[in-house]
């Protein structure tokens, strides 16, 4: 009869440890040919470098951008009424703290992200008056109390904070264009309004409003109603089928030959509502592609339970569907942000028109590198954030987990 005899636990494999030294040959020296290209490739790296700094340092000339860094920044908008804009971030930096506080429940990457974006904002307002550490402060303060406010009474401050979510873009524009000719919310007309101010009010309402759009043309392309469905494929058709330059020219010069004589509608407006078109088509085929990424069981598992069928789509269904498109929908918005840069070919004073006004000056000829590598960093901050914001936001959701 044999007998076993009890051996100790197997140990598991053991993990695989490198050096720094080790990983670099294993993978940028482990062979000839690898070496060549690593030092060729470091070579003109240090080169790039070093000449871009020697650039940076000595030979541009940033007075172009010092002595108009408020055009850059907010156009021709009255210094009377900066205080609007610094209003609107603290508003910003309490409803993005108590969001943070209810939705989020703890500090983790995603919500220090959302509480940059009210701090990068104030940064650029930074720009506009010197004497402004208070208000990065005040800013600071007020999200971490809205944090705490929200983590400390979650079911109290839910309703009022999303009222406040909601409410803030109509809010914006209330307290930016103004109303009246007297008292502290004079109206400041949108030819005023330019600069980063300018490229920022049109990607976020492009945004905020082509989203819940693109998702009702996706759920109307789904429905079984054929009338919906026709009219949601031809829109959606049709629209990508155009340049958004050309619904920008549209906007722009055809839309007044059909308006009744004495009826205006303002430039800024027009160009906002193009670009809503134009991306609410493209939102609408990303949330599609979400929607048929779901598996047939969780519609079968909805109908078990007894939902109804708006039920089924707004509790179950969409809500994968939004999560598994994350990272398509951030690309789009990133994509929006930098296309605000064509209505400057309409003779909006964006980023790039006030770059080109700038440039027009005899006192900045030849500069022309200098402001479009401003220009380019500003959008790359902007266009990173939302990337990394994305990254953080699909990290906390398990984008790409089962």
């Amino acid at each position: 009869m044999t007998t076993l005899t009890p051996t100790k636990d197997v140990l598991p494999p053991p993990t695989e440890r490198s050096t720094v030294l080790g990983w670099m040959k294993k993978n940028l020296f482990g062979s000839i040919g690898d070496s060549i290209l690593t030092i060729l490739g470091g070579a003109f790296l240090v080169w790039m470098i070093y000449t871009l700094i020697v650039w940076i340092t000595t030979k541009a000339e940033w007075a172009v951008v010092t002595d108009n860094l408020q055009l850059f920044m907010k156009g021709q908008y009255p210094a009377d009424a900066d205080w609007r804009l610094w209003f609107l971030l603290f508003l910003l930096a309490v409803i993005v703290g108590l969001m943070w506080g209810i939705a989020i429940k703890r500090p983790t990457g995603a919500g220090w992200t959302l509480l940059i974006v009210p701090i990068v904002l104030a940064a650029w307002l930074f720009t506009l008056e010197r004497s402004s550490w208070w208000r990065l402060l005040v800013i600071d303060v007020l999200a971490i109390i809205g944090y705490l406010l929200g983590k400390r009474y979650p079911s109290k401050l839910s309703r009022i904070t999303y009222l406040l979510a909601l409410l803030y873009m109509p809010i914006v524009i209330l307290i930016v264009r103004g109303f009246g000719e007297d008292g502290f919310l004079f109206y400041v007309p949108t030819n005023l309004w330019g600069g980063l101010l300018l490229s920022l009010l049109l990607a976020i309402f492009a945004i905020v409003f082509s989203f819940p759009i693109g998702v009702l043309l996706a759920l109307g392309r789904q429905s079984k109603l054929p009338a919906v469905k026709g009219l949601s494929v031809l829109y959606i058709e049709l629209i990508r089928g155009v340049p958004l330059i050309t619904l920008l020219f549209m906007g722009q010069l055809m839309l007044p030959l059909f308006l009744p004589a004495g009826i205006t509608i303002d430039r800024v407006l027009r160009a906002i509502v193009a670009m809503i078109m134009f991306a609410a088509a493209y939102m609408a085929e990303n949330v599609r592609g979400g929607l048929q990424s779901i598996p047939k069981g969780q519609y079968e598992a909805a109908d078990a339970i007894g939902l109804s069928g708006w039920q089924k789509m707004v509790f179950i269904i969409l809500p994968q569907a939004l999560r598994a498109v994350i990272p398509v929908l951030v690309g789009q918005f990133i994509g929006l942000f930098k296309d605000t840069t064509l209505v400057a070919l309409l003779g909006l004073l964006d980023l790039l028109g006030i770059a080109r006004g700038v440039l027009a000056n005899p006192n900045y000829i030849g500069r022309q590198l200098e402001v479009f590598t401003f220009i380019g960093l500003i959008y790359w901050v902007f266009s990173y954030g939302m990337s990394y914001g994305s990254q953080r936001l699909e990290a906390v959701l398990g984008v790409g987990e089962r």
